[in-house]
C-alpha cells in the first residue's frame, strides 16, 4: 500500500487534471496508473515527473524498446516490482520479445556481477579508458 492515497480522476484537481488528461492523450489510454495517482498528491511534482518521463522516453538517438529496455534493468537492478511489471508491460508493447527479455536477464546479470566484483577487489580503471586521456 502507498504511503500516499491515490487521487483518481474523479476527485482530481484542474491541475492534476490536466495531467492526467495529457497522460491518457499521449498514451492512447482510459487509464492512468497508480504512480501518477499518488504523485497527484503534489501536482507540481506530477506534473515535472509527467513531463520528463515523457520528454526522456520519447524516440531519439535511442528507440522506445531500447529505452524500455535500460529502463527495466536498471528497476530490476534497483529491485523496484513496480517499475519492473509497468516497463515490462511497455517493453512488450514497444516488441520485447521473449528472447529479448532473457537476453537483458543475463546481461543485467554479467553486469551486476563484473560491477561488484571489480568493486570487492578495488581495480583500477585502466589509464586509456580514463575521459580526457
Amino acid at each position: 500500500m502507498a504511503i500516499m492515497k491515490k487521487i483518481e480522476y474523479a476527485e482530481a484537481p484542474p491541475a492534476v487534471r490536466a495531467v492526467y488528461d495529457d497522460i491518457m492523450t499521449s498514451r492512447n489510454t482510459d487509464y492512468i496508473n497508480n504512480i501518477w495517482k499518488v504523485l497527484a498528491n503534489d501536482p507540481v511534482s506530477l506534473k515535472r515527473n509527467w513531463e520528463a518521463m515523457k520528454e526522456i522516453m520519447a524516440p531519439g538517438a535511442l528507440d522506445k524498446i531500447t529505452k524500455e529496455l535500460i529502463y527495466l534493468a536498471v528497476s530490476m537492478t534497483n529491485q523496484c516490482d513496480y517499475c519492473i511489471n509497468t516497463h515490462t508491460a511497455a517493453a512488450r508493447k514497444a516488441g520485447m520479445t521473449d528472447a529479448m527479455f532473457n537476453e537483458l536477464v543475463a546481461v543485467m546479470g554479467l553486469a551486476n556481477q563484473g560491477n561488484k566484483t571489480v568493486k570487492a577487489l578495488q581495480v583500477e580503471v585502466d589509464e586509456r579508458y580514463l575521459p580526457n586521456r
